[in-house]
């Protein structure tokens, strides 16, 4: 499957401003949780880079993720970010967003 994330022009320069700032890389992570169901939360963080990340780059920006978390995405998962809310990712919103395939 591949995966298209789409990234609004505010979390884009939200990660731009971040990752000028320190060593640690943006990191798309699934937070898992269940009981009879599944349910999966996307987060955005700052982590330390981990072996056998999946690396994605635009616009000089490099996101990770590792391949659990990948399994989990959407083949459509959306990143914006809201100044009083943070990052959100995996939401639906309308947006002129960049996109980038990850394979």
């Amino acid at each position: 499957m591949i995966v298209k994330i789409k990234i609004t022009e505010a979390a884009m320069n939200k990660l731009k401003e971040m990752t000028c700032k320190g060593v640690q890389i943006p990191r798309i992570d699934a937070d898992i949780a269940g009981g009879c169901g599944v349910s999966v939360k996307f987060s955005l963080l700052l982590d330390e880079p981990r072996r056998n990340d999946v690396i994605i780059e635009y616009e000089g920006v490099q996101l990770r993720l590792d391949h659990f978390t990948k399994r989990y995405l959407d083949e459509e998962t959306q990143i914006d970010y809201i100044e009083d809310s943070g990052f959100i990712v995996g939401e639906s919103f309308a947006s002129n967003a960049c996109a980038i395939e990850i394979k």
